[in-house]
């Protein structure tokens, strides 16, 4: 008896990662590098795939896709100016110990629909899931955060895009991704979610290299490998470009 009620529990306990394997994802990507030249002014990633099943569709709760790309984290400080005796001074002030160089989040239905609360405290989805450890004023930590998904977003840094993946039959699905000019070298993260009812049933992830190219490269390099001979030689094309202008000056006012 206690072995049956063994078994049955083992079951029951595999049931879900059993579903979780019903259904997986299969992806590509149109760029696996991207390059950042001195003339780059964005790009575009096409992301799709298919979903890969070994069961018939299940139709009793719709199929979701939810495709998320995240560049590198940093560590940013926000802090408030304040009037004070006529003087504009920093007062308030935060830490946010990692947040995304570049983030968006594309889904197939809308995102309450697409992602439940619990899969998202579980898979850190949306994009307040993102930031890591906000330190500081705790009275004004909201605001800061908001303030700085407000400015990113008007960067193209940060994007929600709800109901832009093309999800056909529950099988099929595309969507692209806009990569504005200002992209930091690094590993961009790619994952895409299958869900049913806003569960996680399946999670495939992968890499897109974005790497500066060429002289960009060259002068990146420099700057952080060797800083003295970077600012000399910084000093000493100042000091050339300056004494060309002048000596141009000099020759049309001649």
């Amino acid at each position: 008896m206690r072995n049956l009620i063994a078994l049955l529990i083992f079951v029951c306990a595999a049931l879900p990662a059993l579903s979780t394997r019903a259904e997986q994802v299969v992806a590509g990507f149109s760029h696996d590098t991207i390059s950042i030249t001195t003339n780059f002014s964005g790009s575009e990633i096409l992301i799709y795939g298919a979903v890969r099943r070994e069961a018939p569709i299940a139709q009793d709760n719709p199929l979701a896709v939810v495709v998320t790309v995240a560049g590198p984290s940093r560590p940013v400080t926000m802090r408030r100016k304040e009037r004070v005796a006529g003087i504009w001074i920093n007062r308030a002030a935060a830490q946010i110990d990692a947040a995304p160089t570049f983030y968006a989040v594309a889904t197939s239905a809308p995102y309450r629909e697409a992602v439940s609360g619990v899969s998202d405290a579980l898979y850190s989805i949306s994009l307040p899931r993102a930031f890591r450890n906000v330190q500081g004023d705790a009275e004004h930590a909201s605001s800061f955060l908001e303030a700085l998904r407000r400015l990113r977003m008007d960067d193209g840094l940060y994007q929600i895009k709800e109901n832009t993946v093309d999800l056909r039959e529950d099988t099929l699905f595309s969507t692209a991704i806009a990569l504005p000019a200002n992209l930091i070298e690094g590993d961009y993260k790619v994952r895409i979610f299958l869900t049913r009812a806003g569960r996680v049933i399946n999670v495939h992830e992968s890499t897109i290299a974005v790497r500066k190219v060429g002289i960009e490269r060259a002068a990146f390099r420099l700057a952080h490998e060797q800083p003295l001979l970077y600012g000399l030689l910084a000093l000493i094309v100042a000091i050339s470009v300056g004494w060309l202008v002048s000596a141009l000056f000099r020759m049309i006012r001649a």
